[in-house]
Protein backbone atom coordinates (compact mmCIF):
# COMPACT_ATOMS: atom_id res chain seq x y z
CA UNK A 1 0.00 0.00 0.00
CA UNK A 2 2.91 2.20 0.97
CA UNK A 3 4.74 1.95 -2.01
CA UNK A 4 1.06 2.33 -4.53
CA UNK A 5 0.81 5.67 -2.41
CA UNK A 6 4.40 6.31 -3.24
CA UNK A 7 3.86 5.81 -7.23
CA UNK A 8 0.52 8.01 -7.11
CA UNK A 9 2.25 10.82 -5.63
CA UNK A 10 4.90 10.59 -8.10
CA UNK A 11 2.87 10.29 -10.65
CA UNK A 12 0.56 12.96 -9.79
CA UNK A 13 4.26 15.31 -9.35
CA UNK A 14 5.04 13.84 -13.13
CA UNK A 15 1.84 15.22 -14.10
CA UNK A 16 1.93 18.64 -12.61
CA UNK A 17 5.74 18.82 -13.88
CA UNK A 18 4.70 18.30 -17.28
CA UNK A 19 1.78 20.68 -16.91
CA UNK A 20 3.58 23.30 -15.83
CA UNK A 21 6.44 22.62 -18.51
CA UNK A 22 3.68 22.79 -21.13
CA UNK A 23 2.05 26.26 -19.71
CA UNK A 24 5.40 27.78 -19.54
CA UNK A 25 6.21 27.03 -23.20
CA UNK A 26 3.11 27.91 -24.87
CA UNK A 27 3.34 31.27 -23.01
CA UNK A 28 6.93 32.03 -24.29
CA UNK A 29 8.04 33.69 -27.10
CA UNK A 30 8.30 31.18 -30.20
CA UNK A 31 12.05 31.02 -31.87
CA UNK A 32 11.40 33.61 -34.55
CA UNK A 33 14.36 35.89 -35.46
CA UNK A 34 12.27 38.07 -37.86
CA UNK A 35 8.64 38.01 -39.24
CA UNK A 36 7.43 35.32 -41.18
CA UNK A 37 3.86 34.90 -43.05
CA UNK A 38 2.45 31.71 -42.87
CA UNK A 39 -0.83 30.48 -44.82
CA UNK A 40 -3.84 29.36 -43.35
CA UNK A 41 -6.02 27.75 -46.43
CA UNK A 42 -9.83 27.52 -46.63
CA UNK A 43 -11.15 24.72 -45.15
CA UNK A 44 -8.03 23.65 -42.89
CA UNK A 45 -8.23 22.81 -39.40
CA UNK A 46 -5.76 22.72 -36.57
CA UNK A 47 -4.13 19.49 -38.28
CA UNK A 48 -2.97 21.52 -40.82
CA UNK A 49 -1.77 24.72 -39.11
CA UNK A 50 0.37 22.70 -36.34
CA UNK A 51 1.86 20.93 -39.44
CA UNK A 52 2.61 24.53 -41.12
CA UNK A 53 4.35 25.34 -37.43
CA UNK A 54 6.44 22.13 -37.49
CA UNK A 55 7.66 22.72 -40.73
CA UNK A 56 8.44 26.32 -40.18
CA UNK A 57 10.45 24.67 -37.15
CA UNK A 58 8.30 27.54 -35.08
CA UNK A 59 7.17 24.29 -32.50
CA UNK A 60 8.71 21.21 -31.90
CA UNK A 61 5.88 18.97 -32.16
CA UNK A 62 2.40 19.74 -33.95
CA UNK A 63 1.15 17.70 -30.89
CA UNK A 64 1.79 20.96 -28.77
CA UNK A 65 -0.08 23.02 -31.62
CA UNK A 66 -3.40 20.27 -31.28
CA UNK A 67 -3.07 20.60 -27.58
CA UNK A 68 -2.79 24.35 -27.00
CA UNK A 69 -5.72 24.89 -29.66
CA UNK A 70 -8.01 22.66 -27.58
CA UNK A 71 -7.59 24.10 -23.99
CA UNK A 72 -7.86 27.29 -25.20
CA UNK A 73 -10.75 26.92 -27.25
CA UNK A 74 -9.31 27.65 -30.49
CA UNK A 75 -9.23 24.38 -31.91
CA UNK A 76 -12.50 25.68 -33.84
CA UNK A 77 -12.08 29.19 -34.53
CA UNK A 78 -9.50 29.29 -37.01
CA UNK A 79 -9.33 31.34 -39.87
CA UNK A 80 -8.58 30.91 -43.50
CA UNK A 81 -5.78 33.87 -44.37
CA UNK A 82 -2.16 35.14 -44.96
CA UNK A 83 -0.89 36.25 -41.12
CA UNK A 84 2.08 37.65 -40.23
CA UNK A 85 3.86 36.43 -36.91
CA UNK A 86 6.36 38.47 -35.01
CA UNK A 87 9.34 37.82 -32.94
CA UNK A 88 8.31 37.53 -29.41
CA UNK A 89 4.70 36.02 -30.15
CA UNK A 90 4.01 32.99 -28.39
CA UNK A 91 2.09 30.04 -29.58
CA UNK A 92 -1.14 31.18 -27.86
CA UNK A 93 -0.85 34.65 -29.23
CA UNK A 94 -0.33 32.95 -32.67
CA UNK A 95 -4.02 31.19 -31.96
CA UNK A 96 -5.62 34.06 -31.03
CA UNK A 97 -4.08 36.18 -33.72
CA UNK A 98 -4.97 33.53 -36.55
CA UNK A 99 -8.59 33.08 -34.33
CA UNK A 100 -9.13 36.31 -34.57
CA UNK A 101 -8.48 36.27 -38.45
CA UNK A 102 -5.97 39.48 -38.09
CA UNK A 103 -4.67 38.68 -41.81
CA UNK A 104 -2.03 40.40 -43.61
CA UNK A 105 -2.92 43.45 -45.73
CA UNK A 106 -1.65 44.27 -48.66
CA UNK A 107 -2.16 47.61 -50.08
CA UNK A 108 -3.09 48.73 -54.00
CA UNK A 109 -2.69 52.06 -55.14
CA UNK A 110 -4.75 53.83 -58.23
CA UNK A 111 -3.07 56.92 -58.87
CA UNK A 112 -4.27 60.32 -59.91
CA UNK A 113 -4.86 61.21 -63.05
CA UNK A 114 -4.77 58.15 -64.93
CA UNK A 115 -8.40 56.65 -66.69
CA UNK A 116 -10.85 54.72 -65.79
CA UNK A 117 -9.80 51.96 -68.15
CA UNK A 118 -6.20 52.08 -67.06
CA UNK A 119 -7.14 51.63 -63.46
CA UNK A 120 -9.21 48.78 -64.07
CA UNK A 121 -6.01 47.74 -65.54
CA UNK A 122 -3.90 47.64 -62.37
CA UNK A 123 -7.08 45.77 -60.63
CA UNK A 124 -7.20 43.14 -63.10
CA UNK A 125 -2.87 43.26 -63.41
CA UNK A 126 -2.61 42.55 -59.04
CA UNK A 127 -1.72 38.94 -58.67
CA UNK A 128 -2.80 38.75 -55.08
CA UNK A 129 -6.70 39.68 -55.81
CA UNK A 130 -8.92 37.28 -57.60
CA UNK A 131 -11.96 37.01 -59.76
CA UNK A 132 -12.79 38.31 -63.10
CA UNK A 133 -13.83 42.01 -63.28
CA UNK A 134 -17.37 42.85 -63.95
CA UNK A 135 -18.06 45.71 -62.59
CA UNK A 136 -17.65 48.82 -65.07
CA UNK A 137 -16.84 52.12 -64.24
CA UNK A 138 -17.80 55.19 -65.80
CA UNK A 139 -14.72 58.15 -66.14
CA UNK A 140 -14.51 60.07 -63.63
CA UNK A 141 -15.88 57.41 -60.84
CA UNK A 142 -12.83 55.79 -59.26
CA UNK A 143 -11.31 57.66 -56.47
CA UNK A 144 -7.26 57.45 -56.88
CA UNK A 145 -6.04 56.19 -53.09
CA UNK A 146 -4.52 53.59 -51.69
CA UNK A 147 -6.85 50.89 -50.95
CA UNK A 148 -5.83 48.01 -48.15
CA UNK A 149 -7.35 43.97 -48.84
CA UNK A 150 -6.26 40.67 -47.87
CA UNK A 151 -5.10 38.44 -50.21
CA UNK A 152 -7.97 36.74 -52.47
CA UNK A 153 -9.92 39.62 -52.20
CA UNK A 154 -11.88 40.16 -55.51
CA UNK A 155 -11.28 42.67 -58.01
CA UNK A 156 -14.77 43.65 -57.95
CA UNK A 157 -14.87 44.31 -54.59
CA UNK A 158 -11.83 46.91 -55.13
CA UNK A 159 -13.54 48.56 -57.85
CA UNK A 160 -16.54 48.75 -55.78
CA UNK A 161 -14.23 50.46 -52.81
CA UNK A 162 -13.02 52.71 -55.06
CA UNK A 163 -16.25 53.94 -56.74
CA UNK A 164 -18.31 54.39 -53.63
CA UNK A 165 -15.45 56.13 -52.11
CA UNK A 166 -15.46 58.53 -55.05
CA UNK A 167 -19.25 58.89 -54.48
CA UNK A 168 -18.61 60.17 -50.87
CA UNK A 169 -15.76 62.18 -51.77
CA UNK A 170 -17.68 63.89 -54.49
CA UNK A 171 -20.70 64.75 -52.34
CA UNK A 172 -18.96 65.75 -49.46
CA UNK A 173 -16.73 68.29 -51.19
CA UNK A 174 -19.79 69.59 -53.37
CA UNK A 175 -22.28 70.44 -50.54
CA UNK A 176 -18.79 72.60 -48.64
CA UNK A 177 -17.86 74.20 -52.55
CA UNK A 178 -17.55 78.18 -52.31
CA UNK A 179 -20.46 80.00 -53.36
CA UNK A 180 -21.06 81.23 -56.81
CA UNK A 181 -19.32 78.65 -59.01
CA UNK A 182 -20.54 78.56 -62.44
CA UNK A 183 -20.98 74.46 -61.67
CA UNK A 184 -24.46 73.46 -61.91
CA UNK A 185 -23.99 69.89 -60.49
CA UNK A 186 -21.47 67.31 -58.88
CA UNK A 187 -20.89 66.01 -61.81
CA UNK A 188 -19.66 69.12 -63.64
CA UNK A 189 -17.34 69.80 -60.49
CA UNK A 190 -16.19 66.47 -61.12
CA UNK A 191 -15.25 67.29 -64.81
CA UNK A 192 -13.58 70.39 -64.10
CA UNK A 193 -11.63 68.63 -61.34
CA UNK A 194 -10.60 66.02 -64.04
CA UNK A 195 -8.84 69.03 -66.34
CA UNK A 196 -7.23 70.48 -63.45
CA UNK A 197 -5.96 67.09 -62.24
CA UNK A 198 -4.23 66.67 -65.87
CA UNK A 199 -3.43 70.10 -66.26
CA UNK A 200 -0.64 70.26 -62.82
CA UNK A 201 0.60 68.17 -60.82
CA UNK A 202 1.64 70.79 -58.48
CA UNK A 203 -0.44 70.83 -55.20
CA UNK A 204 0.44 75.20 -54.93
CA UNK A 205 -0.55 75.66 -58.32
CA UNK A 206 -4.40 74.05 -58.46
CA UNK A 207 -6.25 76.54 -57.22
CA UNK A 208 -4.94 79.04 -59.95
CA UNK A 209 -5.20 76.66 -62.77
CA UNK A 210 -9.20 76.01 -61.10
CA UNK A 211 -9.13 80.03 -61.37
CA UNK A 212 -8.44 80.32 -65.03
CA UNK A 213 -10.94 77.69 -65.89
CA UNK A 214 -13.35 79.54 -63.37
CA UNK A 215 -13.14 82.68 -64.88
CA UNK A 216 -13.06 81.70 -68.09
CA UNK A 217 -16.59 80.01 -67.51
CA UNK A 218 -18.26 83.05 -66.26
CA UNK A 219 -16.81 85.31 -69.35
CA UNK A 220 -17.98 82.26 -71.40
CA UNK A 221 -14.52 81.79 -73.18
CA UNK A 222 -13.70 78.65 -74.06
CA UNK A 223 -11.65 76.27 -71.72
CA UNK A 224 -8.71 75.91 -74.19
CA UNK A 225 -7.11 73.18 -72.46
CA UNK A 226 -4.92 70.82 -74.25
CA UNK A 227 -5.99 67.61 -72.18
CA UNK A 228 -9.46 67.78 -73.21
CA UNK A 229 -7.99 67.80 -77.04
CA UNK A 230 -5.71 64.21 -75.92
CA UNK A 231 -8.39 63.14 -74.50
CA UNK A 232 -10.93 63.85 -77.94
CA UNK A 233 -8.24 61.92 -79.89
CA UNK A 234 -7.42 58.68 -77.77
CA UNK A 235 -11.25 58.38 -75.80
CA UNK A 236 -8.57 57.67 -73.08
CA UNK A 237 -7.80 54.13 -74.00
CA UNK A 238 -4.07 54.89 -74.71
CA UNK A 239 -1.35 57.53 -74.07
CA UNK A 240 -0.75 59.76 -76.99
CA UNK A 241 2.53 59.47 -77.12
CA UNK A 242 3.75 62.48 -79.24
CA UNK A 243 2.94 65.84 -78.33
CA UNK A 244 -0.25 67.84 -79.90
CA UNK A 245 0.14 69.21 -83.17
CA UNK A 246 -1.90 72.58 -84.50
CA UNK A 247 -4.26 70.44 -86.61
CA UNK A 248 -4.86 68.32 -83.41
CA UNK A 249 -7.03 71.42 -82.59
CA UNK A 250 -9.52 71.08 -84.76
CA UNK A 251 -10.92 67.66 -84.47
CA UNK A 252 -14.62 67.26 -84.05
CA UNK A 253 -15.40 66.42 -80.37
CA UNK A 254 -16.85 67.60 -77.63
CA UNK A 255 -14.05 67.23 -75.88
CA UNK A 256 -11.98 69.70 -77.97
CA UNK A 257 -12.65 72.87 -75.84
CA UNK A 258 -10.55 74.80 -78.63
CA UNK A 259 -13.80 73.92 -80.56
CA UNK A 260 -16.80 73.84 -77.79
CA UNK A 261 -17.56 76.37 -75.38
CA UNK A 262 -18.13 75.03 -71.81
CA UNK A 263 -17.06 72.03 -70.01
CA UNK A 264 -16.91 68.75 -72.11
CA UNK A 265 -19.23 65.79 -71.36
CA UNK A 266 -17.25 63.46 -69.11
CA UNK A 267 -14.39 63.45 -66.88
CA UNK A 268 -11.15 62.72 -68.66
CA UNK A 269 -9.88 60.82 -66.03
CA UNK A 270 -9.95 59.79 -62.04
CA UNK A 271 -9.15 63.16 -59.94
CA UNK A 272 -8.18 63.23 -56.33
CA UNK A 273 -9.29 64.64 -53.74
CA UNK A 274 -7.05 67.59 -53.70
CA UNK A 275 -8.09 68.44 -57.59
CA UNK A 276 -12.15 67.87 -56.60
CA UNK A 277 -11.16 70.54 -53.33
CA UNK A 278 -9.51 72.99 -55.94
CA UNK A 279 -12.37 72.66 -58.61
CA UNK A 280 -14.55 73.31 -55.70
CA UNK A 281 -12.42 76.31 -53.64
CA UNK A 282 -10.37 78.01 -56.92
CA UNK A 283 -8.54 80.64 -55.25
CA UNK A 284 -9.45 84.21 -56.55
CA UNK A 285 -7.23 85.36 -59.21
CA UNK A 286 -7.77 87.77 -62.11
CA UNK A 287 -6.10 84.93 -64.65
CA UNK A 288 -7.44 84.32 -67.73
CA UNK A 289 -4.69 82.03 -69.07
CA UNK A 290 -1.41 79.70 -67.91
CA UNK A 291 1.26 78.37 -70.00
CA UNK A 292 4.35 76.03 -68.85
CA UNK A 293 7.23 77.65 -67.71
CA UNK A 294 9.67 74.65 -68.83
CA UNK A 295 10.43 73.67 -65.48
CA UNK A 296 7.69 71.33 -64.33
CA UNK A 297 5.27 74.88 -63.34
CA UNK A 298 3.21 77.39 -65.05
CA UNK A 299 3.29 81.46 -65.94
CA UNK A 300 -0.03 82.57 -65.27
CA UNK A 301 -1.40 86.07 -66.83
CA UNK A 302 -4.57 87.81 -66.74
CA UNK A 303 -4.15 89.60 -70.56
CA UNK A 304 -3.44 87.81 -73.92
CA UNK A 305 -0.92 89.92 -74.42
CA UNK A 306 1.26 89.17 -71.02
CA UNK A 307 0.05 85.17 -71.66
CA UNK A 308 2.03 85.99 -75.24
CA UNK A 309 4.93 86.77 -73.53
CA UNK A 310 5.15 83.92 -71.23
CA UNK A 311 4.32 81.96 -74.14
CA UNK A 312 7.63 82.93 -76.03
CA UNK A 313 9.43 82.67 -72.82
CA UNK A 314 8.26 79.04 -72.61
CA UNK A 315 9.46 78.58 -76.19
CA UNK A 316 13.25 80.11 -75.32
CA UNK A 317 13.63 77.47 -71.87
CA UNK A 318 12.77 74.85 -74.70
CA UNK A 319 14.89 75.87 -77.03
CA UNK A 320 17.31 76.37 -74.63
CA UNK A 321 16.90 72.76 -72.93
CA UNK A 322 17.48 71.22 -76.56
Amino acid sequence: MKKFLILFFLGVLSISAVSCWFVNNIHKPLPLSSSLVVNVAAGSGIRSLAAVLKEKEIVCHPLIVRLSAKIYGYDTSLKAGEYRLEPGMSLVDVLEKISAGKVVLHRLTLPEGLTSRQMLQLVAENPLLSGDISETAAEGELLPETYTFHKGASRNQIIKNAKAAMQKALQNIWQNRAEGLPLDSPQELLVLASIIEKETAIGSERGKVASVFINRLNKNMLLQTDPTVIYALTQGTKELGRTLKRKDLSVDSPYNTYKYSGLPPTPICNPGIKALEAAAHPEDTPYLYFVADGTGGHNFARSLNEHNKNVQKWLKTNRQKK
